[in-house]
């Protein structure tokens, strides 16, 4: 049951905002927003609006098209109890039959205002956006408003109001006027910085300041499922300090007044999720991750990701995804910039910083060449470049193909691209310059405020040549549109190391598998990916052409046994370092069958091996930048 008082506040503010819109003061424009999360713990976020009008036809719009997700997410579907009124009189209204994010009605004749009611009923498995666990909630505002049809986000103003759950806490970048209670009202903004501008919130709240003299003010906001989740080592604290002077170090400036990680610790609001923004990132490890080896570096990759964002994502865009409002599609064909660079600089700098070991950055990047280049016969097909214009629809395909099908690659070959291009620099240069001049130069800027800042191919091509000159234009063209059979290892190769297979594990990808995935890894052996939750043995992958799937295996098929033993991972590797044969029980949509695997090559799992004949790039790749005295500085 809602609180009464809620509803008195409200015809108050109510009345109050329609005096001031009838004084046609400079307020009279401002859209007012309130957001009650005191049913998070359901998952159900109410909002109200007020939104000044004038008489005559109107369509509102949801927002669809939201940065940093790169495809059409705004959910709809979850925007539920919609109620417009004027004046005291109901409003009929109607959903556009095209646009399904559109809404039309008519706002009567001496009304300076309407207010809109919404809901939003958030999904209860992980989603982005607005989400909600039994002790925390993430608040994404574009999920819980509405906008009037032909005005730009910059240049609309909310002033939105917020309660929270009793005893709980908050972080967030948007300026706060005022708490009082539960209570809290925020500076009025543009609807572009309010979209920009998430709020975390929890009965289990942390802060974590990350001071560094000299530079803007930056934290980490936790919040947990329970209490425990929010205990991070001192170490780890200290190497997120460094995350900060590093990334400084790296930039030369920051496109921001201040920054705060927002971190929602819990496995029901995420799994990895992460979202960027100007001032803040939206991070959702699972509860667990402070405290558990891979999950710790997975935490701090995806921080550090997210946080290189605010420059190369948030300042710097490619001119397809900076449209001018929530409504225009996105083009995605620079997201092996947008996303690949940033995850090499997020894996970089982590390893910078201390939150990777130079034997953990190793080994990532180990996992990931090996998976481009043994498991993606898609690769033969779908040239990169395809991956970044169809990441809208290829974000939510399903798991099942996934080799064969491709996903969003330009994530992970991204990594390899600009591997390989920080080692062009240093080649044409004699060692005098590397990928961080490019950084510097193309992401750096004055910095000190938001702002965006478009660029094209061609922009990026014509810095890089500016850093050093070479046949920049060609070098991508070649790697994005290859339909050719193996991963870019020019990178990697050049650095001085080489990829490899043994029976060894590799022990950051097996620990993330097992406490983050939930699965058991045979890719570069009989190829297959199976899933171990309760040990249930369902195929997610077959890796078209590799022995399981030759043999007749697919996704979604059931392990039921190995060599007339009951499955489970163990005893597969078993059967594998047998190096016979394997006979495989498998059930199928309630049909059992045998298969028999040929493959008599035993357990291979990657690693870099050195190559001495080379100087070690890599080890000079993640060498801190910022000098012993920058990280004193806190």
């Amino acid at each position: 049951m809602r609180d009464n008082s809620i509803t008195r506040i409200w015809v108050s503010w109510v009345a109050v905002a329609l005096i001031s819109i009838g004084a046609g003061s400079a307020e009279a424009q401002t859209i007012r927003l309130s957001v009650d999360l005191s049913e998070a713990p359901r998952r159900i976020f109410h909002a109200k609006l007020i939104i000044p009008v004038t008489p005559g036809p109107l369509t509102l719009l949801y927002p669809k098209w939201i940065p940093g997700h790169h495809s059409p997410e705004g959910p709809i579907a979850n925007l539920v109890g919609l109620k417009f009124t004027a004046a005291g009189q109901t409003l009929a209204w109607r959903r556009d039959d095209v646009d399904m994010y559109a809404f039309h009605l008519e706002a009567p004749a001496g009304a300076n205002a309407i207010e809109a009611e919404l809901d939003y009923i958030s999904p209860s498995q992980a989603s982005e956006g607005s989400a909600a666990s039994a002790q925390l909630a993430v608040l994404s505002w574009n999920q819980v408003l509405l906008s009037p049809q032909g005005r730009a986000p910059g240049d609309l103003t909310y002033a939105a109001t917020l309660r929270l759950p009793a005893g709980w806490k908050f972080g967030t970048a948007l300026p706060v006027a005022r708490q009082s209670g539960e209570t809290i009202e925020f500076d009025p903004v543009s609807l572009t910085t309010l979209v920009d501008s998430p709020v975390l919130s929890g009965a289990h709240f942390r802060t974590i300041p990350l001071s560094v003299s000299g530079l803007p003010p930056h934290q980490i906001d936790m919040a947990g499922d329970s209490e425990w989740a929010l205990e991070m080592p001192s170490k780890m604290v200290e190497n997120y300090q460094r995350l900060v002077t590093e990334a400084h170090a790296l930039f030369g400036a920051h496109p921001y007044r201040s920054y705060r990680f927002l971190v929602s610790l819990s496995d029901h609001v995420g799994g990895y999720l992460g979202l960027e923004h100007h001032e803040s990132s939206d991070n959702r490890p699972p509860e667990r991750s402070l405290g558990t080896y891979g999950l710790q570096q997975l935490t701090g990759s995806l921080l550090s990701h997210e946080f290189v964002h605010s420059w190369n994502g948030k300042y710097r865009r490619p001119a397809g995804l900076a449209t001018p409002d929530f409504e225009q599609p996105m083009k995605g064909e620079l997201l092996w910039v947008y996303e690949g660079l940033t995850e090499h600089l997020g894996n970089v700098l982590a390893a910078r910083s201390g939150l990777f070991t130079p034997e953990e950055f190793r080994e990532d990047l180990a996992s990931t060449a090996a998976y481009l280049d043994r498991t993606r016969p898609g690769r033969t097909w779908r040239p990169l470049a395809d991956t970044a214009i169809s990441a809208q629809v290829l974000y939510d395909a399903p798991q099942e193909w996934r080799s064969w099908r491709r996903g969003t690659d330009f994530y992970d070959e991204g990594v390899l691209i600009w591997l390989e291009a920080d080692g062009i620099i240093r080649h044409q240069t004699q060692g005098q310059r590397s990928l961080d001049e490019f950084i510097r130069l193309f992401h750096g800027g004055s910095g000190g405020v938001p702002e965006m800042k478009p660029y094209t191919f061609d922009d990026v091509v014509a810095a890089l040549d500016d850093v050093a000159p070479y046949d920049w234009k060609g070098f991508f063209d070649a790697r994005l549109n290859s339909t050719g059979p193996r991963a870019p290892l020019g990178g990697i190769e050049s650095s001085g190391w080489k990829l490899t297979y043994t029976d060894k594990p590799n022990e950051l990808a097996e620990s993330i598998d097992k406490e983050y995935r939930r699965v058991a890894d045979f890719s570069y052996s009989i190829g297959l990916r199976v899933r171990t939750r309760n040990e249930d043995g369902k195929i997610l992958d077959a890796i078209r052409g590799m022995p399981a799937e030759l043999a007749g295996l697919a996704p979604g098929m059931k392990l039921i046994a190995v060599n007339g033993r009951q499955w489970s991972a163990e005893e597969l590797r078993h059967a594998l370092r047998t190096r016979k044969p394997i006979e495989l029980l498998v059930e199928n949509a309630g049909f059992y069958r045998t298969y028999f695997v040929n493959y008599t090559e035993g357990e291979k799992y990657p690693h870099l091996e050195r190559d001495a004949s080379r100087p070690d790039l890599l080890g000079e790749l993640i060498k801190p930048r910022a000098s012993a005295s920058e990280h004193r500085k806190n």
